[in-house]
């Protein structure tokens, strides 16, 4: 019993060593392979430390700068498109922006007739009818004095070239009649020269004529329709949009309208003062075609600065003309006086408050607008930056998640209907 109880104390002896030599051996084996582990991530680290990326190498400054930058030319690309699509449209765009402005001027009043129970059919007809009544009869007036008028233009104007041939035949220029008769053959040539080009211009006026007409025609439609229709119109565009976006635009388009609308008040008031005020200067001067004067300042004066600079330059010469330097150079005094007014009084008083655009950026929208698409351009450039700026402002400012708008149900109105639905019943 002693020999074998010792015998199975040695058995127990060699196994706990034997157990103990493989644990030290299984121990020294995983501190060697995370030894190993580690070492190779740090070489890994290391390796990645000597050797960045190209993204990790650039400074902060040039990541920032490469991102915005591939992002504006994209933007720059789409926005050149829009205009490139709008030059090419021009024949639609025109007419359709211009009744956007005459609309956003006449939905007030109809608005207002509608309120005291004027029915809307007739409140849209007596606004429309009342604007080309208004219009008619100031291009009528204009034409009509026009007319009556040439004859002695005419006169005026043989009298004024004798004047200018013999101020020219004296001191300083002292042009002998042969020179000039020598400048008028040049010039009589390069226009003999330029024949075709003219032809082909007298040829086009038909064509002209034709645009002209037809955008007439649509600017009419399209204001009668707005103003018919108008939510119903908005309503189709804001469903154009994606869901989440639909209540920024919403809100983003009525603030919008808002501001167009007290755009085109304010400058009708604006255009009316610069045209009473060089109207008067020409009448008190004694000038022949006052009318057509006054309603040329008005027109222009839809240009903001430049537009009452540029149309009152036309008195200036009519005062040449008739009445010689000083009435023009009164003239000229009378039209920069108006200007002075309108910049520093009309523009920043009234047109500031209700359209939010500084004078600068004014002055910078027109030269723009002139730029892209010469007279077009400039008179809507300035209601296009002020609708922007309030647009841009709102969906920035977030007032639009304060209240969220619904979706616009699809208008009942025979322009939208494009399925067609059952009396009584849902829409197929």
């Amino acid at each position: 019993m002693t020999d074998r109880g010792g015998k199975e104390t040695e058995f127990g002896a060699r196994r706990w060593s034997f157990f103990a030599r493989f644990s030290r051996a299984k121990a020294g084996t995983e501190r060697a392979g995370t030894e190993r582990a580690n070492t190779e991530r740090a070489n890994t680290e290391r390796a990645n430390t000597e050797q960045p990326t190209i993204e990790e190498s650039l400074p902060r400054g040039v990541q920032l700068a490469g991102a915005w930058s591939w992002r504006l030319l994209v933007i720059g690309a789409v926005l050149a498109v829009v205009v490139f699509l709008i030059i090419q449209l021009r024949l639609i765009v025109i007419p359709v922006l211009i009744a956007i402005l005459v609309s956003a001027l006449l939905v007030p009043l109809v608005n207002f007739l509608h309120r005291h129970r004027w029915p809307r059919w007739l409140a849209i007809t007596l606004a429309m009818v009342s604007t080309i009544v208004v219009v008619a009869a100031l291009v009528f007036f204009a034409v009509q004095q026009i007319r009556g008028e040439f004859p002695d233009l005419k006169k005026q104007g043989v009298a004024s070239y004798e004047s200018l041939r013999q101020w020219l035949s004296g001191p300083p220029f002292s042009l002998s009649d042969s020179q000039l008769n020598g400048y008028l053959a040049q010039i009589g040539k390069a226009i003999q020269e330029d024949s075709q080009a003219l032809i082909s211009g007298a040829v086009s006026i038909g064509s002209t004529l034709g645009h002209v007409l037809t955008g007439i025609l649509l600017a009419l439609f399209s204001t009668l329709f707005i103003l018919i229709d108008g939510k119903g119109i908005w309503a189709w565009v804001v469903r154009i949009f994606p869901r989440r976006a639909r209540s920024a635009v919403d809100g983003a388009g009525k603030t919008g309208w808002v501001t167009l609308g007290n755009f085109v008040r304010v400058q009708i008031l604006v255009a009316s003062i610069d045209a009473v005020g060089i109207g008067l200067g020409a009448f008190f001067l004694g000038l022949p075609l006052v009318v057509p004067i006054a309603v040329l300042v008005f027109l222009g004066s839809f240009i903001p600065v430049v537009g009452a600079v540029l149309t009152g330059v036309l008195a200036v010469v009519v005062a040449l003309v008739y009445h010689g330097w000083l009435a023009a150079l009164i003239m000229l005094a009378v039209v920069l006086l108006v200007q002075q007014i309108e910049g520093h009084i009309l523009q920043p008083l009234i047109m500031g408050s209700a359209v939010k655009v500084h004078p600068l950026a004014v002055v910078l929208a027109v030269a723009a607008g002139s730029f892209l698409a010469g007279i077009p351009g400039a008179l809507f450039a300035v209601p296009f930056a002020a609708v922007l700026n309030v647009m841009v402002h709102y969906i920035a400012s977030g007032a639009w998640r304060a209240t969220p708008a619904a979706d616009a149900a699809e208008e009942d109105t025979p322009m939208w209907r494009t399925v067609p639905r059952e009396r009584g019943g849902p829409r197929r």
